[in-house]
């Protein structure tokens, strides 16, 4: 009888419902297009964080600091974001996969996990915060009983995954749009003088044109550079990319760059835009400057200034409401997937992954009601830290340790048994980086290097990789590099490939890149094969193959 558990019910091996929680997305389940796919990944940066987050910096440190801080955070993010995605695509894993490859082991990304489980249920928590104000101020509808709206109303949109998300978001992107650019171009257009108000602003503190330094921007940049984990919930779309051919190529890396890194250039527009905004109410609404940074009170006076004030009112609600279920279900459902990741390595038991969008939407409703909306800025600045040593370590080691030096194997490995538990390569690199970022920011090495926590956690978590990699000769990537199955890995086009195996535990068929040989055989002697699945909730390790000398 074996020890292995792959999953306690029958619900939680339904793929249409786990969406490939812990695993490679097979082809056989990848039938969108390269469009639906990036649209989809888009419809998720839908969110009014963006607004708040350049309001709030705006209003701190002025719009010249503002504007190059924002230009610091989308060329870093785009830069650390691009391999990322690339891997994701081409090889159809979450990043969590790709992590445990790329220098951090089997068990050693389970701290990333975590880390952006933290993001998903913080993003969640100020996104579902900002539904509850407009819900308040069309609606009348207190905030503490509009934070278990924004929660509860979710759930149903996330249990089937990619398939009812994929639906969501191209439905709903062309009214977004709409909603949130024309109220914009208005403004632009109606008053014009907004546009110098604007690129004169110095700051809550008045002193207009106080000009730019160093220190200002990088506090700005630190605060932003909190959604670098963001990439994690695109390749979560990503990975459902169609297959690489020479007649789609140029279309799959269109799709790759917009929705991969490219939802930088997004996303750094509508914090100008959130910071025109809020400039626009400091200076021409009365008590603006104590609604500023609330993008429903934002889109409302401009709308009120275009419609009568009971459309106006109705849009911006429609507007909020539309917002915060895109990037909601997005952040509920890859949330979920981080949880369900981290819980089935440690315990070796798969619930599924409803016990874990349960647990994640629970934590961002007590952040709610605890009105994290008031000390943004500062959550904001502490994460970062996290998330940039996080992504950045695993930019490097794809970039150097993988390209340049060849120290890494340059096909992403995540199953069980071929990979180290832990690699000091990634593993060290991140906790240097975030441990000494966090230092900074907090004071601990002198008020003066305070503002450069970023920098401090960016620097190491490039430079960590490579030299660690050199230091242990990339001895710590692979514990075997043969996986016991003659069947080619990829085809003709370096796709992974679609022929199937039998797993001899689950009794399912899964594809090529998700088995591997079971260190058991069968009662005449003949070989096994377990998909990682399975493999991943065997508690006595009898399946594992032995370390490869």
């Amino acid at each position: 009888m074996t020890a292995v558990q792959p999953a306690p019910t029958d619900t939680a091996l339904k793929e249409t419902l786990e969406d490939y929680t812990l695993r490679f997305a097979p082809r056989s389940y990848r039938k969108w297009g390269t469009g639906v796919v990036a649209t989809s990944a888009l419809g998720g940066i839908a969110y009014l964080a963006d607004f708040a987050i350049g309001a709030n910096i705006g209003i701190s440190y002025g719009t010249g600091n503002a504007l190059w801080g924002i230009l610091v955070f989308a060329v870093v993010i785009f830069l650390t974001g691009l391999p990322l995605a690339y891997y994701a695509a081409r090889y159809n894993i979450d990043l969590d996969l790709i992590t445990r490859g790329s220098g951090f082991g089997y068990y050693g990304s389970v701290v990333t996990n975590v880390i952006f489980a933290t993001f998903t249920f913080i993003f969640f928590a100020l996104e579902g915060s900002i539904m509850a104000q407009g819900l308040q101020l069309g609606l009348n509808i207190p905030l503490p009983i509009g934070y278990a709206v924004s929660t509860l109303m979710v759930i149903p949109l996330v249990i089937y995954g990619m398939k009812a998300l994929a639906k969501l978001q191209v439905w709903t992107t062309p009214l977004w749009l709409v909603l949130m650019v024309f109220p914009f171009i208005y403004l632009v257009a109606a008053h014009p003088d907004s546009v110098g108000t604007f690129l004169a602003y110095g700051g809550a503190d008045g002193a207009e044109g106080k000009g730019v330094n160093f220190g200002s921007v990088m506090l700005a940049a630190g605060v932003c550079l909190s959604l670098i984990a963001q990439i994690a919930e695109q390749i979560d779309y990503l990975r459902f990319m169609p297959p690489k051919t020479p007649e789609n190529q140029r279309r799959w890396w269109t799709a790759v760059l917009l929705a991969g890194p490219g939802w930088v250039i997004f996303g750094a527009l509508k914090q100008i835009v959130g910071l025109f905004l809020a400039v626009y109410l400091i200076a021409n609404v009365a008590d603006g400057a104590s609604i500023a940074n609330e993008p429903v009170h934002q889109f409302l006076e401009i709308y009120e200034n275009m419609m009568p004030g009971w459309l106006a009112m109705t849009l911006a609600v429609i507007l909020v409401v539309i917002s915060q279920i895109k990037i909601n279900v997005t952040n509920a459902y890859s949330g979920s997937l981080a949880w369900t990741n981290a819980y089935t390595r440690v315990t070796k038991t798969y619930p599924g992954r409803m016990v874990f969008v349960l647990f994640n939407l629970a934590i961002a409703l007590i952040l709610m009601e605890a009105n994290m909306f008031s000390f943004l800025n500062d959550i904001l600045g502490f994460y970062a830290n996290c998330g940039i040593a996080w992504i950045a370590v695993v930019a490097s080691d794809i970039v150097f340790n993988k390209y340049i030096l060849k120290l890494s194997p340059k096909v992403p490995e995540f199953r069980r048994g071929m990979l180290y538990n832990f690699n000091p390569v990634g593993f060290v690199s991140m906790l240097l980086a975030a441990g000494l970022a966090i230092l900074t920011f907090f004071g601990g090495l002198g008020s003066a290097l305070e503002p450069y926590s970023p920098i401090v956690a960016l620097v190491i978590a490039i430079v960590m990789p490579p030299i660690l990699a050199v230091a242990t000769k990339g001895k710590y990537y692979l514990r075997r590099t043969d996986d016991g199955i003659d069947l080619p890995m990829f085809d003709e086009h370096g796709n992974p490939s679609d022929a199937t195996l039998f797993c001899h535990v689950s009794g399912m068929e899964f594809e090529r890149p998700d088995m591997i040989r079971s260190a058991k055989t069968g009662p005449e002697g003949e070989i096994l094969y377990i998909s990682s699945l399975s493999l991943s909730t065997d508690k006595t390790g009898e399946h594992i193959l032995p370390e490869q000398n």
